[in-house]
């Protein structure tokens, strides 16, 4: 079982930055790939980033690729995703998940964190 925290959000202005963490609990955290998806208001959820249990290798969404980054801590079982140059479509709530095999449904989800970018 793994547990996941998200924590980070907040309100920032067009073009600003901010960090969000993911916590996760239990030693298995490190072994599992980890992702990052959105949900703006009125629409479905979206992929956004994921990156794998070493940290080898990451993927991105087209909309965000060049502006956010993500990574992991392993020892501290935290995982980020840096974001800059925020856009207000940008503005949603952000989720963490975890999942086993790369490319492979997503097993364990935070409760997410949101994000708003004013214009």
């Amino acid at each position: 079982q793994v547990q996941l925290v998200e924590s980070g959000g907040g309100l920032v202005q067009a073009g600003g930055s901010l960090r969000l963490s993911c916590a996760g609990s239990g030693r298995t955290f490190r072994t599992y790939v980890m992702g990052w998806f959105r949900r703006a208001p009125g629409k479905e959820r979206e992929f956004v980033a994921a990156i794998s249990w070493s940290g080898g290798r990451t993927h991105y969404a087209d909309s965000v690729k060049d502006r956010f980054t993500i990574s992991r801590e392993n020892a501290k079982n935290i995982g980020y995703l840096q974001m800059h140059s925020l856009k207000p479509e940008d503005t949603a709530v952000y989720y963490c998940a975890a999942g086993a095999v790369w490319g492979k449904e997503y097993e364990y989800w935070g409760q997410g964190t949101q994000v708003t970018v004013s214009s």
